[in-house]
């Protein structure tokens, strides 16, 4: 019995156990500098630690499927055949993703047909483009919405001005014969900075500090005023 077992666990086509053990340990090895470079190249909330595990998963699992397929073209054809059945609706949070997402696959690919110079050389040549250029923080668009009077527009608008260091972008300027509304498209660093050139402003002039939203509330009739965050995932 012990020996059926033996011979079954060694009947792996023209790899043996060791051949084996060494593609997916290489595999191991490689995906977990996959893991070290999107961690390094991630930042704050852009950062998903699922996503990153995902990664080194899936290049264990590319590597065992080329494993099997080897050179075996029947093989190889009923495998696609049975992947192309699974549909993937996982969205994606920035294009910058899929760059891993190839990279795991190709890595998986090399490790599985054993060529572990190509996977090694260009393995490091990515994670050294990646790490020079490629740091991914948070730059989600943010857009600011005032909708008041249609008289209080070129009052709104000097508030505005006057309050970021960096003119906005009006994006849309919707209106009626009593009301405008104003979305203005901004980003988080500015954001930040006007409130900080405010702070200094409010302690120099010994004044209170003041928000963009309590500045334009105190116009008078102003109806709201939304800060929205855009993101943009690929769904």
């Amino acid at each position: 019995m012990n020996k059926y077992l033996y011979d079954v666990i060694n009947s792996s086509g023209n790899l043996s156990v060791e051949d084996i053990a060494l593609r997916i340990g290489f595999s191991v090895v490689m995906g977990m500098i996959i893991f070290l470079s999107y961690r390094l190249t991630h930042k704050a909330t852009i950062y998903s630690h699922k996503f990153n595990i995902t990664l080194v998963t899936l290049t264990i699992l590319t590597t065992t499927v080329m494993t099997v397929i080897g050179n075996n073209v029947a093989l190889s054809l009923g495998m696609v055949g049975a992947l192309s059945i699974i549909r993937f609706r996982t969205s994606i949070k920035d294009s910058r993703d899929t760059i891993y997402i190839f990279w795991t696959i190709i890595v998986g690919i090399c490790s599985g047909v054993g060529d572990y110079a190509v996977a090694s050389i260009g393995s490091g040549a990515v994670f050294l483009v990646l790490l020079a250029f490629g740091c991914v923080i948070n730059n989600n668009r943010i857009l600011l919405i005032v909708k008041g009077s249609r008289f209080l527009e070129q009052d709104i608008r000097k508030a505005i001005f006057e309050y970021f260091p960096k003119a906005p972008t009006l994006k849309v300027q919707n209106s009626t014969y009593e009301k405008i509304e104003l979305i203005y498209e901004i980003n988080k660093k500015i954001l930040d900075n006007a409130q900080k050139r405010e702070n200094q402003a409010a302690i120099a002039a010994e004044r209170p500090s003041r928000t963009i939203l309590e500045i334009l509330y105190g116009l008078g009739d102003v109806d709201y005023v939304n800060i929205v965050v855009q993101s943009d995932e690929i769904t």
